[in-house]
């Protein structure tokens, strides 16, 4: 079975990067399969994630203004389809131009979307009246467009209240990208966080927490791993409330096992998340997380109380409370990590590839 799958790139440090190297290459292993992948503007060379040798990969050069860069798209990708005769098309693209796919491509075989992100990430802090407007009439053409699929994939039951009227959705949950022979020992006096410095991943309300945490346990320190972003004002907001000594911020590693496995506890403060892949890897290490119940994605993976605690949506007070009853119930903060291991395991490759599999099964029927 030849899989084509669509994105904008495959070099990045990014949740999209990570399980499609996960997945394809998963497939790429099996024989019966031969996998593709197409990226814009973009060739294999330093990739940061590992991809499997036997994938072929395709550069869709786009370029110029506007109508030279759709033109270009279109054809570029018109042209690889027709090469290939793929059995199944799947596109990764959380932007607009990727709900267009069926139409330029004419539905050639059946067509899957598969959607990383919730529709929130195209609002951006303190947007404006006319960014609204634009968010309302794009979301209203995604939604429209979805339907052009065979399948529409989602990661979590909340994007299920923004794809309502999708036809044709499915739920399938991105895998887990290891799953660590080790545990933390949870002794260490560190919590963790990771992802882009960004408005979503809400490190400003992180560090506003951290300040209660920091006040009452000056001896834990917080280190958030992710790309950096001077224009969003982490440094400065650490030394404003005075916690400058005690958070550490660090680019993207490779090796982030092993920064968990040195850790004590995971932090999620995001605003919204497409998933949260960052929570079963943390777990997979045997973290307990504390996560702001926001959307989507924390409430289907975290078991409140068991494994770990969700807070409501940036409350940080609460948050920081959450924190501090980890640091100081090291009986507790074991047993959630033991949990927290055992319940993670729903998310290995191999269960998420089954389920794959069976919607392939299905379209082609």
């Amino acid at each position: 079975m030849k899989l084509l799958y669509i994105t904008n790139g495959i070099n990045g440090s990014g949740g999209l990067e990570r399980v499609l190297s996960i997945k394809a290459s998963n497939f790429a292993e099996n024989p019966y399969y031969e996998v593709h992948i197409a990226a814009l503007n973009t060739g294999t060379q330093n990739l940061f994630y590992n991809f499997s040798n036997k994938i072929h990969f395709h550069e869709i050069p786009v370029y110029g203004n506007p109508l030279k860069y759709i033109m270009s798209y279109a054809s570029g990708f018109v042209k690889l389809v027709k090469e290939i005769k793929p059995d199944i098309v799947l596109v990764c693209d959380d932007g607009l131009k990727g709900f267009f796919l069926p139409l330029i491509l004419g539905k050639p075989c059946p067509m899957v979307y598969e959607r990383h992100v919730s529709k929130n990430i195209e609002l951006k802090n303190n947007a404006g009246f006319l960014d609204r407007f634009f968010f309302r009439i794009k979301s209203g053409l995604m939604s429209y467009f979805s339907n052009s699929f065979d399948a529409f994939v989602v990661l979590t039951k909340d994007n299920l209240i923004e794809w309502k009227s999708t036809k044709n959705i499915h739920i399938i949950s991105n895998p887990l990208s290891f799953f660590s022979n080790q545990s933390a020992t949870l002794e260490e006096k560190k919590v963790i966080a990771v992802g882009k410095q960004s408005f979503q991943k809400g490190f400003d309300l992180l560090l506003k927490s951290w300040k209660t945490v920091n006040q009452k346990h000056p001896e834990w320190t917080l280190e958030i791993y992710g790309k950096k972003d001077s224009s969003i004002g982490l440094e400065n907001l650490a030394k404003e409330l005075e916690v400058e000594t005690s958070v550490h911020f660090f680019e993207p590693v490779k090796d982030i096992e092993s920064k968990y496995l040195n850790s004590s506890i995971y932090a999620l403060s995001s605003r919204f998340e497409g998933f949260g892949m960052v929570l079963i890897e943390a777990m997979a290490c045997g973290l307990p997380c504390v996560s702001f119940d926001c959307p989507c994605g924390p409430k289907d993976i975290i078991k409140n109380g068991e494994d770990g605690f969700l807070v409501e949506a940036e409350n940080t007070n609460e948050f920081a409370e959450k924190i501090i009853f980890l640091i100081e119930n090291q009986k507790d903060r074991k047993e959630m990590g033991t949990k927290a291991k055992e319940n993670v395991k729903r998310y290995l490759p191999e269960e998420i590839v089954c389920q794959w599999e069976n919607l392939f099964k299905k379209l082609l029927r």
